[in-house]
């Protein structure tokens, strides 16, 4: 690896775990910073999620006085997100490389249209939250985990936005519990899938480690200072590079 690529994967890693603590859908960052640097999609793809844990590591660290009382109720959550993720990273490594080029663009579109309209889907959210006195939809809580944990596992982008979309009509506690939770559950996707891919698949390790340390420091800003940062800017970046990365894979067809 050159100092360019070093620098560039750094500079994407912490920017990427910054985003995933306070919004999510930094993999929008790593994965074409990925791409723009050489790495086939499928290559790029697993080096980016191994990369990413150590941000899910730091964010879920910063957001612990959340979660204090909840570990045994989001252990079992967070198994279905685990289990989800280990499905997600099976599809990847069994179906056709060429399979997923052509749905990652449509996987980016999606991506894309859930961060331009994640604040109305967290305002709608919030406005028809689970109350106090309500129990909470476990079933359905339960269903959600794995099928956004099988997203993760396969392709991760945007993964957080989805979580914050359907935990708050799920869980007591708002949309601040909502994010904390979404970090435990997303790690959890993430790191199951990890494995998965450095029993079974190549890993560009070299990439992956830089990664990793970038998205650590960035989890760990993004945790603590990230939410005073207005979260249209985090937006509009992830736009940019998300049009760019979609870009990519028209033009190479």
């Amino acid at each position: 690896m050159s100092i360019v690529e070093v620098v560039v994967l750094f500079v994407a890693g912490t920017l990427a775990g910054a985003i995933n603590a306070v919004v999510g859908s930094g993999s929008l960052i790593t994965f074409p910073a990925l791409l723009a640097l050489g790495y086939p999609p499928v290559l790029a793809n697993v080096t980016n999620n191994v990369g990413m844990v150590p941000g899910s590591i730091a964010s879920t660290i910063t957001y612990r006085r959340l979660l204090a009382g909840q570990w045994k109720h989001l252990s079992v959550i967070a198994t279905f997100s685990a289990a989800g993720g280990v499905a997600g990273a099976l599809l990847l490594l069994q179906l056709p490389a060429e399979a997923f080029r052509m749905i990652v663009p449509a996987l980016i579109v999606i991506a894309l249209l859930l961060v331009v309209f994640g604040p109305v889907v967290k305002s709608w959210s919030a406005a028809h939250a689970n109350r106090p006195d309500q129990p909470e939809k476990k079933a359905p809580l339960f269903t959600a985990a794995a099928l956004t944990g099988v997203y993760g596992g396969y392709f991760g982008a945007a993964q957080g936005v989805l979580l914050l979309g359907f935990l708050p009509l799920l869980i007591k506690g708002g949309l601040q519990r909502a994010n904390a939770y979404k970090n435990v559950m997303a790690g959890a996707a993430n790191f199951s899938a990890a494995l998965v891919f450095v029993a079974f698949s190549e890993v560009a390790w070299g990439a992956a480690l830089v990664i990793a340390v970038g998205a650590f420091l960035g989890g760990t800003l993004g945790g603590r200072y990230g939410q005073k940062l207005p979260q249209s800017v985090y937006r509009v970046f992830i736009v940019i590079v998300g049009i760019a990365a979609l870009s990519y894979f028209v033009v190479t067809g």
